[in-house]
């Protein structure tokens, strides 16, 4: 009898061949992790989803399910150990959407493993940004930094505007980033849930009993794990401002905050603040809590939005309406966002829209304002060699101690 070959294993209707396409991995499967990244996986033609991972059985089982329904089978690998998803040869890449304590070890782990990478934003520390940017270049890895902002029409449409002299010399930056949602968290230890692996999921962090205020999304408030609603938020709004200021491989030169911080229960990270940064060519930026936002003020008018994605406003109608002409600067930009972007690139081995360097230096600018914050002063700042100019105890919170045996691989 002959054999009948279904028209979408040979390619037929702009399906991808199974033997083309790229085998992805995921590790964490919480909120974002299923509801962003999973949901726009199964979106990518490209992509073939084998394998999720969860220290939440409860996440775990769910990413399964849906992973199984797209795919119309019952093949789905799972595991709440990460490090089986990157001992698997028949995976290519792995999409991490952990905690941000998680963030560079996991990564570093799979650049060992041979894997290209897609991680959330943003780093832990400035050290733990500094050894992935050496790590990935090293191991000449695709990787991309996981944001949608570089594909949203409104920032890529302010940053080409600024780019190409529409409000002439750019001054100013203002930035707003949101308030905190909660606090101040309940520290009272509780039984750890049937399911999870609380060990496994602080890993580097130091030991903490369980409480339901520390994991999934409140995460962000706590220090351990996170750098507060200006990491959790800085990393979209700071890197439109870096592009727009053509400082996206580098960085400011001075850095001042004030603020205060969470205090009496379990949050402990940055409350209120008024940060002020200022980079070599002269612009000043600065960041205060509201209704996420930005604005860039030159010499001859500003563009800017109101609200997080709201629509691009000007001085004018003039900047408004201005069409950026073929010999101008187009910056590059995938219209069909993060995950696409990655797929291509990894076929491609080129860079992806916001590569790990990008994506260190971004996630700098969210570190610098925190320690200024902490150390209650101004702090200076070399971009080039990545380090505080004459403070010793600046450089020296540039990094965290990690519980072992989870430290930085050696690449």
């Amino acid at each position: 009898m002959p054999t009948i070959v279904p028209s979408s294993v040979r390619g037929a209707n702009g399906q991808v061949p199974p033997s083309e396409r790229i085998t992805v991995g995921f590790i964490g499967t919480g909120d974002h992790g299923t509801n962003w990244n999973l949901l726009h996986y199964r979106r990518q033609k490209a992509a073939q989803i084998v394998a999720v991972c969860d220290v939440d059985e409860r996440r775990l089982f769910r990413a399964k399910q849906t992973v199984d329904e797209h795919h119309g089978n019952e093949d789905c690998f799972t595991t709440k150990d990460f490090r089986e998803v990157l001992a698997r040869k028949d995976i290519d890449t792995v999409m991490i959407s952990t905690p941000d304590h998680w963030h560079t070890i996991i990564s570093l782990m799979a650049l060992q493993a041979g894997k290209d990478v897609q991680c959330e934003k943003p780093t832990l520390t400035i050290h733990e940004g500094k050894v992935l940017v050496e790590a990935v270049r090293k191991t000449r890895k695709v990787f991309q930094t996981s944001t949608e902002d570089r594909s949203v029409v409104e920032y890529h449409r302010m940053a080409e505007l600024v780019r190409n002299g529409r409000i002439g010399k750019l001054q100013r930056i203002e930035v707003v980033l949101p308030k905190q949602p909660n606090g101040p968290g309940d520290p009272t230890p509780q039984p750890v849930p049937q399911g999870l692996d609380w060990e496994m999921w602080l890993g580097p962090a130091p030991f903490a009993p369980y409480t339901k205020d520390r994991v999934h999304f409140n995460f962000r408030w706590i220090w351990d794990y996170s750098g507060g609603i200006i990491c959790d938020w800085g990393t979209h709004l700071f890197d439109t401002a870096q592009w727009a200021n053509d400082t996206e491989r580098s960085g400011p030169v001075e850095i001042e905050g004030t603020g205060t911080h969470w205090e009496g229960g379990l949050y402990n990270t940055v409350k209120d603040y008024d940060i002020t940064f200022r980079y070599g060519n002269g612009v000043v930026m600065t960041c205060k809590p509201g209704n996420p936002s930005i604005r860039f003020i030159g010499t001859e008018g500003w563009v800017g939005n109101t609200g997080w994605r709201a629509p691009v406003e000007a001085s004018s109608p003039k900047i408004l309406e201005s069409k950026i002409g073929p010999d101008e600067l187009h910056l590059y930009t995938n219209p069909d966002g993060e995950h696409n972007d990655f797929l291509k690139c990894v076929k491609s081995r080129k860079d992806p829209y916001f590569p790990v360097d990008i994506g260190h230096r971004v996630s700098t600018v969210c570190h610098l304002a925190n320690l200024s914050i902490k150390l209650g002063r101004k702090l200076k700042w070399d971009p080039a060699k990545e380090e505080f100019l004459g403070d010793e105890a600046a450089n020296k919170l540039m990094d965290r101690p990690r519980r072992d045996p989870w430290q930085l691989p050696k690449i």
